[in-house]
């Protein structure tokens, strides 16, 4: 975390954060030492009923307590403000790496380590910056007073002897000892109670992304649930998925009960513990009750540093779990775009302007599939047809030729004259305007507002003209029939050269497809097609058929990433 902190391009307002932070925190300690020296003449002066020296004391305190108000206001504020910056740097740092291109769709078929990623973008980056920023601090702000307590609480300790049958034994630096034992014996005791919680705390994030990610499909699919009657159903699926989070909640509850029985044990212990340890200074003369104080007050000063372990060993767990899940991800973003195999397949540039396959298998954890003929060149405004099963071989093959999938084995050359575009099986209609959607992923600006409104109105969709520049949610706005429409609407504003199609004809409606055909015969008659899809295409608009088979000879993929445990490093794959 340090480094990649001081490899950010913002790492100058960290740096002076910190700074900032530590002067905060080094002037409240300042603030504190002189607080508690304050207590021997303020409780002296009541031991003495002295009224004057009463009221000037508290003048005083009034004082000490302004100033370390100001400070602390000042240090929330700064702890806020790191948090802000912190969280920019964390999520968007991960946002661009997940979004490289093809990384995410690579990572998606990785194994558990691509399940749910916004929940570690999202709520894990956002928890470990929030438990960093406040353990951090925290943890320097305790350093700090007990470097500067310390010190005090060893000179106090001169005034505090022991009695042993009548003869008095000094120790130097009693008053410490005491506290350092009393808080090593704490601390040894939470990390030995506490310590499986770092485990369970990861078990728990995963569980919960996972409950997560079934109300959202729900909530996404209700309509289609509810004209089914598939509420029942549903229900028995979400509280399958209820359940593991709940044990996994009961074996968390009980690890947190049992720590608490120390660190509650110890905070209660902790309000006499000074006084019985300072005890025989004052009761054999040597203290004054102001004396008492001083010394009780620096106890509970080093006391405060030095529990902090045992105060936050549960959020110390919490956060390492965090940790283990950020990092556990972001080495798997780095390591996915590496990942060795015995084979990959070539990715060429065609300067030839033809799209060429020479023998071309693309490997997956299922099969291994290749091209019905091995070599097979493609040119400009041909149509080809590849007939493929429904399922993963489809996927994979459109995948590989975007440079999407690359293992396999065999050579594609990409033509490099003119615009290229791939269309998946289901329309992506971005959140936004119809406007953004439709220029996706382009500024919307490329496009005169004439282009549109020919989309829109060739693909039978001229009422959505005047909601160009209406925000939606376009994939809930729109039918099944709008939405096929408007990904051909796209494709026509776009004008591309090279059109590769996974499924998106197939599902058209008979009128849809008669327009698509027209509009690939008129407007985007120069363009090249080539469509992965059933074999009952209409007839005379491909030139050419050819099927995807089965290669039983071929290397088969091993999953890259079958699991990966959070405490365990990602293990690459490899074709075997």
């Amino acid at each position: 975390m340090v480094r990649a902190l001081l490899s950010a391009p913002r790492r100058k307002q960290f740096l002076m954060l910190a700074a900032a932070l530590a002067a905060v925190i080094a002037a409240t300690a300042f603030g504190q030492i002189k607080l508690n020296a304050w207590n021997q003449p303020f409780y002296d002066a009541l031991a003495r009923r002295d009224l004057h020296e009463f009221l000037y004391q508290l003048w005083r305190f009034a004082l000490i307590a302004s100033g370390l108000l100001i400070l602390n206001v000042a240090q929330i504020w700064l702890n806020q403000l790191t948090k802000l910056k912190l969280r920019a740097e964390l999520t968007g740092g991960l946002i661009d790496a997940w979004l490289k291109p093809g990384r995410a769709f690579r990572l998606a078929n990785a194994g558990e380590i691509g399940a749910n990623p916004d929940q570690r973008i999202h709520e894990d980056a956002r928890h470990l910056v929030e438990l960093t920023t406040d353990l951090g601090i925290g943890l320097f702000q305790a350093s700090l007073l007990l470097f500067c307590f310390i010190g005090v609480l060893w000179v106090l300790s001169e005034g505090v002897a022991l009695n042993f049958f009548g003869e008095k034994l000094a120790v130097p630096g009693y008053m410490v000892w005491a506290a350092l034992f009393y808080a090593g014996a704490a601390s040894w005791m939470s990390w030995r109670v506490g310590r499986p919680l770092i485990a369970v705390n990861a078990e728990r994030y995963a569980r919960e992304a996972d409950l997560r990610f079934a109300l959202v499909r729900a909530n996404e699919r209700n309509d289609a649930i509810a004209f089914y009657g598939g509420e029942e159903d549903e229900k028995r699926r979400l509280h399958a998925e209820l359940e593991p989070v709940l044990s996994i909640m009961r074996r968390y509850v009980s690890g947190v009960t049992r720590l608490t029985w120390v660190t509650a044990g110890y905070g209660w212990f902790t309000i006499v513990a000074p006084i019985v340890v300072a005890a025989p200074g004052f009761f054999s003369g040597d203290l004054s009750i102001g004396g008492l104080m001083v010394v009780v007050g620096a106890f509970n000063q080093v006391q405060q540093a030095l529990r902090w372990f045992v105060d936050n060993f549960s959020v110390i767990a919490d956060w390492r779990a965090t940790m283990i899940r950020i990092s556990t991800f972001r080495r798997a973003l780095e390591e996915v775009d590496g990942i060795d195999g015995a084979c990959r397949i070539e990715r060429v540039r065609s300067e030839s302007g033809v799209l060429v396959f020479d023998d071309v298998s693309v490997a997956s954890p299922s099969a291994c599939t290749r091209l019905s003929e091995r070599h097979v060149s493609v040119r400009p405004g041909e149509r080809l047809l590849i007939v493929a099963p429904p399922g993963a071989a489809r996927r994979n093959f459109l995948s590989a030729v975007a440079g999407l999938w690359p293992w396999g084995s065999g050579r594609i050359g990409m033509p490099t004259q003119g615009p290229i575009i791939f269309m998946s099986a289901r329309p992506y209609l971005p959140p936004g305007t119809l406007r953004e959607a439709m220029a996706y992923p382009d500024s919307p600006a490329r496009f005169p507002n004439e282009a549109y409104a020919r989309a829109l109105e060739r693909l039978n969709l001229g009422h959505l003209i005047v909601k160009l520049d209406v925000v939606r949610r376009w994939d809930r706005e729109l039918s099944g029939d709008e939405q096929q429409g408007a990904h051909f609407a796209r494709l026509l504003l776009h004008e591309p050269a090279w059109v590769f199609i996974n499924e998106a004809l197939d599902a058209l409606d008979e009128a849809t497809s008669v327009v698509v055909l027209d509009v690939f015969n008129r407007e985007l008659a120069e363009a090249a097609v080539v469509n992965i899809g059933r074999p009952d295409m209409r007839d005379g608009f491909f030139s050419r058929m050819l099927h995807l088979v089965d290669d039983p000879a071929g290397e088969r993929l091993q999953p890259c990433f079958d699991a990966v445990p959070d405490e365990a490093s990602t293990t690459a794959g490899a074709i075997g």
